[in-house]
């Protein structure tokens, strides 16, 4: 019985000593899941400082938005300061030629306007010499409207034999007067004011507005016609085409101070004076100089 007993203890002894194969791989469990449990502990430990960091850097962040926010807050305050002090300047509008001639008198054209603008158009198309050639004596103007006039008045002033110099006119395809204006419609005006003074003279519309310019040839080439009334546009066109000659032509007659709705003379038109200023180069200039032609200002 003895023996049995002394047996029993020393059992569980020899257990712990002598261990399977199963308890040993335990025991090794056992050992690694005591090793990770530090690194787990370490672990949480180092996920909070990140947060913490982050945490920081967005307080940082915040902290930098707020202090540009209220660096840029004055700034717009200064600047709605200024602009209440100091008003913008409004825009001067650029004055056309209608408000320019608005403002001034009219008064009433003279033969060194037109001399004026001759030398300036032809200052940068010819030489010193060649603008000299184109100066135009007092002699081969008429005198000019002094605003007081009717059309039919100041031809009987400028052509006080008119009655005779119709009657003399026998060639074709040439005028003894002719008018010239800034457009059709003016035109038109102009031969309804010739009544009084044409008598039995033909006058013969000379502007591109519902005509062709072959029936214009046409017209001129069937019989003879005394007076001319046009636009210097049109006239141009059929001295080119040799519908028209100055053979005959002794007045040239200016519509240089009527104004249009936007009160502008036939000068003040850009291509109304450009194509003034051939009209003139063509062969008037030369027969002025000839003293062929006379030009008076209406």
């Amino acid at each position: 019985m003895m023996y049995k007993c002394q047996s029993s203890d020393s059992e569980p002894k020899l257990r712990k000593q002598i261990l399977t194969p199963w308890a040993y791989t335990s025991e090794v469990e056992e050992e690694v899941e005591q090793q990770k449990q530090p690194r787990a502990k370490a672990n949480t430990k180092t996920r909070p400082e990140k947060r913490k960091r982050i945490t920081t850097e967005k307080a940082v962040k915040t902290k930098k938005k707020n202090a540009q926010k209220l660096c840029v807050v004055p700034q717009k305050k200064e600047a709605e300061a200024e602009e209440s002090t100091n008003p913008k300047k409004k825009r001067k509008k650029k004055k056309t030629i209608t408000d320019v001639l608005a403002t001034s008198e009219p008064k009433p054209g003279s033969p060194v306007d037109l001399q004026n603008l001759v030398t300036q158009y032809f200052s940068d198309k010819r030489s010193v010499i060649e603008q000299e050639e184109l100066e135009l004596q007092g002699s081969c103007f008429l005198s000019s409207n002094d605003l007081t006039h009717s059309l039919s008045s100041y031809l009987k002033q400028i052509c006080p034999k008119w009655a005779k110099i119709q009657k003399q006119h026998t060639e074709k395809s040439s005028v003894v007067l002719l008018i010239i204006c800034s457009s059709a419609l003016r035109a038109i005006e102009l031969i309804k004011q010739l009544t009084t003074f044409k008598g039995e003279a033909k006058a013969v519309k000379l502007f591109a507005k519902h005509i062709k310019i072959e029936e214009q040839v046409k017209l001129l080439q069937k019989g003879v016609t005394h007076i001319g009334v046009g636009t210097p546009g049109r006239i141009h066109a059929l001295l080119e085409k040799e519908g028209l000659n100055l053979q005959a032509l002794r007045y040239l007659v200016l519509d240089w101070n009527w104004r249009d709705q936007k009160l502008r003379r036939m000068v003040d038109i850009p291509e109304v004076k450009l194509d003034l200023m051939k009209l003139l180069e063509i062969g008037i200039l030369k027969g002025c100089r000839e003293n062929k032609i006379k030009i008076g200002l209406f």
